[in-house]
């Protein structure tokens, strides 16, 4: 029962880190416009996401252009496209392994190693999904970091980290969190399946079947 449950505790945390990561490489709120001047009066917000920027104007209208050539983005969101699409496609496989492995487990109880490697293949994938994804969004919040307090940059170029990579960084947690639980749980059956193969299978004697009279007499006629 304990197994069971562990299972589907990672299976939810790893499919809220797939879902996440899918949101994340659509969202258009990767960097957004930082306001630092004086101006209190804001009329128009910036969103610049890995296909697409956006300008909204005063929280009534929206406009949105994909991209017209990957060559206009800059190094880091054209290697957060490419590493997040990367990230995706592992979180939605090890997802699908891991239900596998689930369906494995009731369906043939009896190969212990088939279901070990299907587990462990699904959290390792979950693993290597969350770092994947981790990536892009600590390189880009690096870069707009490092251009907010560049004095170099001009105001207007200035960023700030948007609503998508504290997404991205809860996503790729749960993603590790997700594997750790796998592999965790992988481990734990490679133990009872160690443990039920090195016990030792005791096998009473023949004298302890034996009435304690009979045995009496046995020592009686050997005496005499």
């Amino acid at each position: 029962m304990g197994s069971g449950a562990l299972q589907i505790a990672g299976l939810l945390v790893g499919g809220i880190g797939m879902i996440g990561t899918f949101a994340v490489t659509g969202m258009p709120q990767w960097r957004v416009s930082a306001f630092i001047e004086t101006n209190i009066v804001v009329f128009e917000t910036i969103w610049e996401g890995l296909w697409m920027h956006c300008i909204r104007q005063a929280n009534i209208r929206m406009q949105c252009k994909v991209y017209d050539s990957v060559l206009a983005l800059s190094l880091d969101l054209q290697a957060s496209r490419g590493l997040m699409c990367a990230g995706s496609v592992l979180s939605f496989l090890a997802f699908m392994i891991a239900i596998i492995g689930m369906k494995w487990m009731r369906c043939t109880q009896s190969s212990w190693q088939a279901k070990g490697y299907i587990i462990l293949t699904a959290g390792l994938l979950f693993i290597l999904s969350g770092t994947v994804e981790l990536i892009p969004v600590c390189w880009v919040a690096n870069t707009i970091i490092s251009d907010f307090y560049n004095p170099v940059v001009n105001v207007a170029q200035k960023r700030e980290l948007g609503e998508a990579l504290y997404l991205g960084w809860v996503a790729a947690v749960c993603l590790i969190a997700a594997g750790a639980i796998f592999c965790c749980f992988c481990h734990c059956c490679e133990k009872n399946r160690s443990y039920e193969y090195s016990a030792p299978t005791q096998y009473p004697t023949h004298n302890e079947h034996l009435p304690s009279k009979m045995a009496n007499s046995y020592s009686k006629i050997q005496y005499v």
